[in-house]
């Protein structure tokens, strides 16, 4: 395949192909409507897309040019049907594969994410397991995944697949300054506090002076 990344409609096809090839070997290849409706699905996908069949095809004419998907019509039933060739044109292991097709349909995810969501493709005795595999996914000449940046309160890594080009590091929410508005805001409830504060100290030197005072006529 050439280096140039894979668009969104093309990874989602090539995902959803690497997906049912794996849990419904029945029905594999996949008609037009059944690589449709796996595209489209509502769950285990993220984002939830909405590609019509026009655009399917022309997702998967494009992983054809690029070896990694093929067209086949039986001699019996003439309906067209669609298949991928990751495994083999990418040299992926079986174990490899599932991680790198629950990437593609569910976007950048942490190390246990990937085991339960890979646990119908691949059963991965645990997260070891799935870590050696990232990481050997990632030390590739030409990655296929790429560990993110730990974003802030996260206690985990995520890692994305990057047939679909570069992943941009999440950013940091940017520190303002306030505005002059607020500023003068905070300033005034500052000074309303301590005037508070003032007020009950006074009061409490009152109320001991007055009981000072009523100790006199006791």
């Amino acid at each position: 395949m050439d280096g140039s990344p894979l668009n969104e409609a093309e990874v989602r096809v090539l995902g959803a192909l690497i997906e049912k090839e794996i849990t419904t070997p029945e029905y594999y290849p996949l008609s037009l409507n059944a690589l449709t409706n796996a595209c489209n699905q509502i769950n285990n996908r993220d984002p939830v897309m909405t590609l019509g069949a026009p655009a399917v095809v022309r997702a998967v004419e494009s992983l054809r040019d690029r070896r990694l998907a093929y067209v086949f019509s039986g001699a019996v039933n003439r309906v067209v049907k669609y298949g991928n060739k990751a495994a083999e044109v990418l040299a992926l292991s079986p174990a490899e594969l599932a991680v790198l097709g629950v990437l593609m349909l569910r976007g950048p995810q942490t190390v246990g994410e990937i085991r339960g969501r890979t646990g119908r493709m691949h059963d991965f005795k645990d997260l070891a397991e799935v870590s050696a595999v990232l990481q050997a996914l990632a030390a590739r000449p030409e990655p296929l995944v790429v560990c993110l940046p730990r974003q802030t309160g996260s206690k985990e890594p995520r890692y994305a697949q990057l047939l679909g080009g570069a992943v941009a590091a999440p950013t940091a929410p940017a520190e303002t300054s306030p505005s002059p508005a607020a500023a003068d805001e905070t300033e005034r409830v500052a000074k309303l506090q301590s005037e508070v504060e003032a007020l009950r100290r006074e009061m409490a030197d009152l109320q001991q002076q007055f009981a000072a005072f009523r100790k006199q006529f006791e």
